[in-house]
C-alpha cells in the first residue's frame, strides 16, 4: 500500500539531490571553500568574497528559538492502523478502515530542560503524534502522565516560570529539585496529583518504547449523526511499561546523556520497530456528571475500573528522520489541529493550549507558513486564500478572497454533503465571571488513590524521590508547607518524607482513602514478558568458555534480545580452548545502568575469580541492587555466590538451572541447555526483582 507521506517525502528529496559539486545558495558552483579571498597571502579578507559572506551569514542565522518547554526531543515516522471501524462514535476517516495505514510522526521529549540537557532526568515526557490523514493533519499532543499540574491555562506561565531554571543563576538544568517549583507546588494543591506521578518511577522511563502516552484532556468524538461522546486517549506500549530507578537515571546522565534518544534510533535502525496500542475511554454525553470529579479537570483521571479502555488501533514507528533539524526540530504540533469527527470540550487548560501552540509556532518557525515545511505538510490537498508572509514557498495564482466570481468561486466552500469539519452543536451560556466550578475543588482524593495503588517498592521509590527533591530546597518553610500538603494525601507518606528532610512530621488528620486503581501500578503493566530489545551484557575475558557464551547469546538473540560481549579491553579475547571471541564494548566505556541483565559465563572475566576486577564487581553489584536479572554458569557460580546474600539460592551441582528472585545459575561447566536460557529469559522479561535481600556489603 502506497504511503502518501513517503511519496511526498521522495518528491521533496528529488528537489535536493545529494550528488554534484558544491554550490552557493544561488546555484553557483564552488571549487574552494577552505580559504577566504584576501589581498595577498597574509592580507585582509575582501568583502567581494560572496561565498565567504554567504557561508558565514547563513551560519550566524541557522539557529532558531528552541521550544520554551519540550525543547529536548527525539522523533520517528511510522503508521497507525485501526482494528475496526469506529463509525459508531466518530466519523474521523482514519478510524474507519482496518486495512488503511495512516502515516504518523511522533516526537518524544522532556519538559523542563533545554536542548542540551540529558534524557534521563526526572521529568514529564512529551508524547506528541501527528497523523497525516486524508482529511488533514490531526495532532494528538500528550504526555506520559494522564494528568497535568494545573487546571486553568492562565496559570501556565506561572507554572513554567516556577519549574524552569531559577532566573538568577539558571540552575538547575533539566531538573525539578529546587525552591521555586516546590514553592509553587506547596501553594497550589491542584498540582499534587501530577506531583505524585512525577515522584514515581513514571518520570524516569527505561525507554520511549516502554512508555505510556496520554491525551491528558477530555476530548469529544462526533459521529456522522452529530452525536458526541467524551473520550480520553491512551497509548500503551507493546513491550510493557518500564522505568529506570533513580540511581540508574543519575549515572546514565554521565555515561550516556542521549540514553533514550539513542535507544529509539538504534532499535529502529536495527529493524526492531516500537509499537503502541491506542485505547480510548468513552463516556456518553449524558453521563458527563456521573463521577465524583469533573471530566473537564485536567488534573484528574477516569479510573479504568470505572471506564475500561477500549483498544481501537495500533501504531508502529519504522523510520528514523533524515535530518534532525528539518524534521524533529521543525515539527509543529498544535492541540487545535483536529479533523472531522474529533472536537474539543470546555476544559479551560485545553482552551489555553489551543491558543498558545499556534502562537508559539509563529515565533519559532518564522511566520505563518510553517505548515509548508515538509514534516508539517498535510497529505490532504490544501486550498486557502492565505497568501504571502515569511517563507512562502508556493506561487499562487488567481484571487485570494471569498466569495469571488473572478476566480470562478474557487476555492469553493464544501457543500452540506461533504465531510467538512463541523463543531458539535451545543448550547453554551453563562455570566462572564472569573471563578472556577466547585467540581474542580477536590485536590487530594486522586493523589491518595495513586498512592494507595502503588506496590510497596513503588511507594518506597516515591518517598525517596520526595526526600531527594525537597532535600535540595533551601527554604525550610517550603519543605514544611509541602509536607503539610502531603499529609492531606496520606499521613504515612508525609511522615516518611518529613523524617528524611529534617522537618517535623505533621499531626495526623483525616485523609481520603479511595479504592486503589490497579492499572496505575507498574506491577500490572509489565507487558507479555517478552525480552525483545532487552539489553544483555555478557562479561568476558581471556579464558572464558567462548562456546558457552555464544550459545547463550544465540538463544537470547533468537527471542529478540540484544546481547553484547563486554571485556576489559576492546578487540578480541581468547577463549578457554583458544577460540577468539569478538568484543562489542570495553568495560570502562559502559555500566550496568545501560543494560537490562548481566551474564557471567564460565571463566567470566578470567579463569580465576570473575569478580576480581573492580569494574566487573561494580557492574554485577549494581545490577543486583537495581533488581535486574543476573545469570552465572560453571566456574562463575561460586564467585557470584560469594557476593550474594546467603538467602539467595544458587546451583551447586548438576545441569539443571536454579532461579531465585531473578538470579539464575547453572553449575554445569559445558554449554548450557535450553532450560538455562529459558529461565534466564523469564527473569529478564520480568524486568525487575524487588523482593531480593540486600547485598552482604
Amino acid at each position: 500500500m502506497a504511503d502518501p507521506k513517503q511519496e511526498q517525502r521522495d518528491a521533496f528529496r528529488a528537489d535536493d539531490p545529494a550528488g554534484g559539486p558544491l554550490t552557493t545558495d544561488q546555484g553557483v558552483t564552488v571549487d574552494h571553500t577552505d580559504d577566504s579571498l584576501t589581498a595577498g597571502e597574509r592580507g585582509p579578507t575582501l568583502m567581494e568574497d560572496f561565498h565567504f559572506r554567504e557561508k558565514l551569514t547563513r551560519f550566524d542565522h541557522e539557529r532558531i528559538p528552541e521550544r520554551v518547554v519540550h525543547a529536548r526531543g527525539a522523533g520517528a515516522y511510522g503508521y497507525f492502523q485501526p482494528y475496526e471501524s469506529c463509525a459508531e462514535f466518530t466519523r474521523a476517516a482514519f478510524l474507519q478502515d482496518p486495512s488503511e495505514r495512516t502515516p504518523v510522526f511522533v516526537r518524544f521529549s522532556t519538559v523542563q530542560g533545554p536542548r542540551g540537557s540529558a534524557d534521563t532526568v526526572r521529568d514529564v515526557r512529551g508524547f506528541a503524534t501527528k497523523f497525516y490523514t486524508s482529511e488533514g493533519n490531526y495532532d494528538l499532543v500528550g504526555n506520559n502522565f494522564p494528568v497535568f499540574f494545573i487546571q486553568d491555562g492562565i496559570k501556565f506561565p506561572d507554572f513554567v516560570h516556577a519549574v524552569k531554571m531559577e532566573p538568577h543563576n539558571e540552575i538547575p538544568t533539566g531538573a525539578s529539585a529546587h525552591d521555586t517549583l516546590w514553592d509553587f507546588v506547596s501553594l497550589q494543591p491542584e498540582t499534587l496529583h501530577t506531583i505524585m506521578w512525577l515522584m514515581s518511577d513514571r518520570a524516569i522511563p527505561r525507554s520511549y518504547r516502554m512508555m505510556q502516552g496520554f491525551g491528558v484532556h477530555t476530548f469529544r468524538f462526533v459521529n456522522a449523526q452529530g452525536r458526541g461522546t467524551f473520550v480520553k486517549f491512551h497509548w500503551k506500549p507493546k513491550l510493557g511499561v518500564h522505568s529506570l530507578v533513580w540511581d540508574e537515571a543519575q549515572e546514565a546522565q554521565g555515561r550516556d546523556p542521549d540514553f533514550n534518544r539513542r535507544d529509539l534510533w538504534d532499535t529502529i535502525e536495527a529493524g526492531i520497530y516500537p509499537e503502541w496500542e491506542l485505547g480510548v475511554q468513552l463516556v456518553p454525553e449524558e453521563d458527563e456528571h456521573s463521577f465524583d470529579f469533573d471530566l473537564l479537570d485536567a488534573t484528574k483521571i477516569i479510573p479504568e475500573e470505572l471506564v475500561p479502555l477500549r483498544p481501537i488501533g495500533r501504531m508502529v514507528l519504522n523510520r528514523n528522520p533524515d535530518n534532525f533539524f528539518a524534521e524533529t526540530e521543525q515539527v509543529a504540533f498544535h492541540t487545535a489541529n483536529v479533523v472531522p469527527g474529533i472536537d474539543f470540550t470546555n476544559d479551560p487548560l485545553l482552551q489555553a493550549r489551543n491558543f498558545s501552540y499556534l502562537d508559539t509556532q509563529l515565533l519559532r518557525l518564522g511566520g505563518p507558513n510553517f505548515a509548508q515545511i515538509p514534516v508539517n505538510r498535510p497529505v490532504a490537498p490544501v486550498r486557502t486564500n492565505q497568501r504571502d508572509g515569511f517563507h512562502q514557498s508556493k506561487i499562487h495564482r488567481g484571487t485570494n478572497y471569498s466569495p469571488n466570481s473572478l476566480g470562478g468561486g474557487c476555492p469553493a466552500l464544501a457543500d452540506p454533503d461533504t465531510p467538512a469539519f463541523r463543531h458539535l452543536t451545543e448550547r453554551v451560556d453563562g455570566h462572564k465571571i472569573r471563578k472556577r466550578s466547585p467540581s474542580f475543588d477536590d485536590h487530594y482524593t486522586q493523589p491518595a488513590m495513586f498512592w494507595h495503588s502503588m506496590s510497596d517498592w513503588e511507594k518506597q521509590h516515591i518517598v525517596d524521590a520526595f526526600r531527594f527533591e525537597l532535600g535540595k530546597v533551601n527554604a525550610m518553610q517550603v519543605r514544611e508547607r509541602t509536607v503539610e500538603q502531603l499529609s492531606r494525601v496520606d499521613h504515612g507518606l508525609a511522615s516518611a518524607v518529613a523524617e528524611g528532610i529534617g522537618v517535623a512530621p505533621p499531626p495526623r488528620q483525616e485523609t481520603p482513602r479511595p479504592a486503589p486503581s490497579p492499572a496505575l501500578s507498574f506491577e500490572n503493566n509489565k507487558g507479555d514478558g517478552s525480552i525483545t530489545t532487552r539489553m544483555v551484557a555478557v562479561l568476558v575475558s581471556d579464558g572464558v568458555d567462548a562456546g558457552q557464551a555464544e550459545a547463550v547469546r544465540g538463544a537470547l538473540t533468537a527471542q529478540g534480545a540484544i546481547v553484547e560481549m563486554i571485556a576489559p579491553r576492546d578487540g578480541e579475547v581468547a577463549g578457554a580452548g583458544g577460540a577468539a571471541l569478538a568484543v562489542d564494548r570495553a568495560l570502562p566505556t559502559v555500566a550496568s545502568v545501560l543494560y537490562d541483565a548481566v551474564l557471567l559465563p564460565s571463566g567470566g572475566l578470567g579463569s580465576g575469580d570473575p569478580l576480581a576486577d573492580d569494574a566487573a564487581l561494580r557492574f554485577v553489584e549494581n545490577a543486583y541492587r537495581h533488581g535486574k536479572a543476573i545469570g552465572a554458569l560453571g566456574a562463575s557460580v561460586p564467585a557470584l555466590a560469594g557476593l550474594l546474600p546467603e538467602t539467595v539460592t544458587v546451583a551447586s551441582n548438576g545441569g539443571d538451572p536454579v532461579a531465585d528472585r531473578g538470579v539464575v545459575t547453572c553449575a554445569e561447566p559445558t554449554a548450557p541447555g535450553e532450560g538455562f536460557a529459558r529461565a534466564f529469559a523469564e527473569a529478564i522479561g520480568a524486568h525487575r526483582h524487588w523482593d531480593r535481600p540486600s547485598l552482604r556489603r
